[in-house]
């Protein structure tokens, strides 16, 4: 069979300023406010919803967890909020004030313009709920729209059949799977990866506001369209 001989492809010019290194700043939504871990507090508030054989599922794709007490959830929250790689924030419901999650910025490149979301936690409070999807939409405005990077990235075990499913929901495009690319509690994980980039972002952005809009609630609070299908007409 001739080999077909193709053009390589011209790289694309783009500038080379880099982006801002996340900080713990505050984002604020109707229904969440997103900012710096406080780990006291925010152990006292997880550990309720995150503690016994029922919550042991929330843990089974995380690095770290479940915790025996409150303490060595505090002594986590600590540890993860002194890392010098990655940006940890509380999720805290924007009318009791309560923490009802955490989320961090990794694998983060300023000089690539490329971040990464992980570590995500989401309480029963939390979980399917608008307040969730907020979350998820300030912190990819952050990234895009004040710290300037052009790439965000989620990835998660292969095996992790909700955590892809939200990928997509999200509006993170998939981009395959990394094989037996880490060693996760001694086992072999194949990787996942999905991304959003900023060509993407502003009809992403636009699907999670119309989505978030309360007109898109009925008198039960029942979405009337789906996130997907709101970014589908766009």
């Amino acid at each position: 069979m001739p080999v077909v001989s193709r053009a390589p492809q011209r790289r694309q010019p783009v500038p080379d300023t880099p982006a801002r290194r996340p900080s713990p700043s505050a984002l604020s939504g109707r229904y969440v406010r997103i900012g710096p871990t406080v780990p006291r507090r925010d152990a006292a508030d997880l550990f309720p919803e995150i503690s016994g054989p029922s919550a042991e599922p929330l843990f089974r794709y995380l690095p770290s967890g479940p915790f025996a007490d409150e303490a060595a959830l505090q002594a986590d929250i600590a540890a993860a909020s002194a890392s010098l790689s990655t940006v940890t924030l509380a999720i805290r419901d924007a009318a009791t004030g309560r923490t009802v999650g955490r989320a961090s910025y990794v694998r983060i490149e300023p000089e690539h313009r490329s971040i990464g979301i992980g570590g995500v936690l989401f309480t029963p409070l939390l979980a399917r709920t608008s307040g969730a999807t907020e979350a998820m939409y300030l912190m990819a405005r952050h990234v895009f729209e004040d710290l300037g990077y052009r790439r965000y990235e989620w990835t998660c075990d292969a095996l992790n059949a909700p955590a892809r499913d939200a990928a997509l929901r999200f509006g993170f495009r998939p981009e395959g799977v990394f094989r037996k690319n880490v060693i996760v509690r001694g086992r072999s994980r194949d990787t996942a990866v999905f991304a959003i980039v900023d060509d993407e972002w502003p009809r992403v952005r636009a699907a999670f506001q119309a989505w978030l809009d309360p007109a898109n609630f009925d008198a039960r609070g029942v979405q009337i369209a789906r996130l997907g299908e709101i970014r589908e007409r766009l």
